[in-house]
């Protein structure tokens, strides 16, 4: 560990939310998670679930504006921000699709939690969608926010996977990573690449992320290990009502790929597809409240607030 690494002893009071913040052990690692327990007892249960190289500070603004209707859970996934990775490391099968499904469902059973509505963005949709396909949850409703559901085309789609696989496996990539990352000009071209403007709490909180060779490890293992293939071709079992929401200027994830989802989904399961005109990759952070009534309005089965819904 360096000392650029996240440390929750000492870097955990500025963390957003932070007074929602619980470590507990669970699957051979010590997870952070942020709850917010809800007023009323019967209140639904959320369950949100952040990116590659992202983690619960993505959820600053969302979480305490759905704690007003929900139950919510937000951990940090195995190898980010202030969860550990297994302790086998970053090879190991906790780290693909279906594993960390499983170390998801542990963290679960851990917390004796089911939950009744789940919201992933980007890799987070494809690792709901999973958990959804084993049978490790049985959610009302899931929720994708520009989803990474799809492997990606052409030349760059064979070779990212075993680049990544090739770079994970380098143990001096990550601190490269962080050293070159710690120039703000390299993190602005990172965030500009997604498509989205954030503020400047947005920007300091991912340079801290980006910092960390522990956290740059977690995201390239995750990153090497995710099967796509295999859950592109599972989509026709899924059984759980999915929503997208989708940035229109996401330049991380093609929006016309939710189009693509939508028609690999049985009938029954099709939801909406939601275009969110002006917002990138990052739209939750970008917009939470205009976020936030979507995501309620899919959870209510009403009429979506003004915005193109592309099916």
């Amino acid at each position: 560990m360096t000392s650029n690494d996240l440390i929750w002893e000492r870097d955990g009071a500025h963390w957003p939310n932070s007074a929602q913040s619980r470590l507990i052990s669970s699957n051979g690692m010590r997870w952070h998670v942020q709850h917010f327990a809800a007023t009323d007892p019967d209140a639904p249960c959320v369950l949100l679930l952040h990116g590659t190289g992202a983690s619960t500070h993505s959820w600053r603004d969302l979480a305490p504006r759905l704690a007003r209707r929900f139950e919510v859970l937000a951990p940090d996934l195995p190898g980010h921000a202030f969860t550990g990775l297994p302790a086998a490391g970053t090879d190991t099968p906790e780290m693909g699709l279906p594993g960390m499904a499983q170390a998801v469902h542990g963290l679960l059973k851990t917390l004796d939690r089911q939950p009744d509505l789940v919201v992933g963005h980007s890799a987070g949709a494809a690792l709901a969608i999973r958990l959804c396909l084993d049978g490790l949850i049985t959610p009302r409703r899931l929720i994708g926010l520009n989803p990474a559901l799809l492997p990606l085309e052409g030349t760059v789609g064979r070779l990212f996977t075993p680049a990544a696989r090739l770079l994970a496996g380098q143990a001096w990539v990550p601190k490269v990573f962080a050293w070159h990352a710690r120039a703000p000009a390299v993190l602005n071209r990172l965030l500009e690449s997604t498509g989205s403007r954030l503020d400047g709490q947005g920007t300091a909180l991912y340079h801290r992320l980006v910092r960390s060779p522990a956290h740059a490890r977690g995201a390239l293992a995750m990153m090497a290990s995710w099967d796509l293939p295999g859950l592109a071709h599972d989509l026709g079992r899924l059984a759980v009502p999915l929503d997208l929401l989708v940035g229109a200027s996401d330049r991380t994830v093609p929006p016309t790929q939710s189009r693509r989802v939508m028609a690999a989904l049985p009938e029954p399961v099709r939801g909406r597809c939601v275009w969110l005109q002006g917002l990138g990759h990052l739209a939750h952070e970008e917009a939470p409240d205009l976020v936030v009534s979507h995501l309620l309005a899919c959870w209510d089965g009403q009429a979506p607030p003004d915005s193109e819904v592309m099916g």
